[in-house]
């Protein structure tokens, strides 16, 4: 059976999701990546809540002209600024079924350099 583009990443990212969970502790990094934009937030699985959410539609990076693996990084710098005044410090990675590549890496990259720990 021929599974199209979406419905295959949707199953890695139930697949992946059955192994990894975020806590209180160590928050779930979730990215979702649409044609324009992309978005980032740290999740608590356990309570079900967001902790910090952050994305290319908010001002402070849409002002900033640039690539959008650029926009993703700066994203990614974001969500680690919000998390460490949080003070979480470690997440999990959840690249959500996409390739750890392109936006999705420059979101990792950002959060990395951003202070965040996984």
């Amino acid at each position: 059976m021929a599974f199209g583009r979406e419905e295959a990443r949707e199953r890695r990212r139930r697949r992946v999701r059955g192994k990894i969970s975020g806590s209180a502790a160590r928050p779930r990094l979730n990215v979702f990546r649409s044609l324009e934009h992309i978005y980032a937030q740290l999740i608590d699985d356990e309570a079900g809540h967001t902790l910090a959410a952050a994305s290319s539609l908010e001002k402070v990076v849409r002002d900033q002209k640039g690539k959008k693996s650029e926009e993703a990084a700066a994203i990614g710098k974001l969500l680690a600024q919000r998390a460490i005044d949080k003070q979480i410090k470690q997440v999990v990675f959840d690249r959500a079924g996409y390739r750890y590549h392109g936006r999705v890496k420059a979101v990792a990259d950002g959060a990395r350099e951003g202070g965040l720990e996984f």
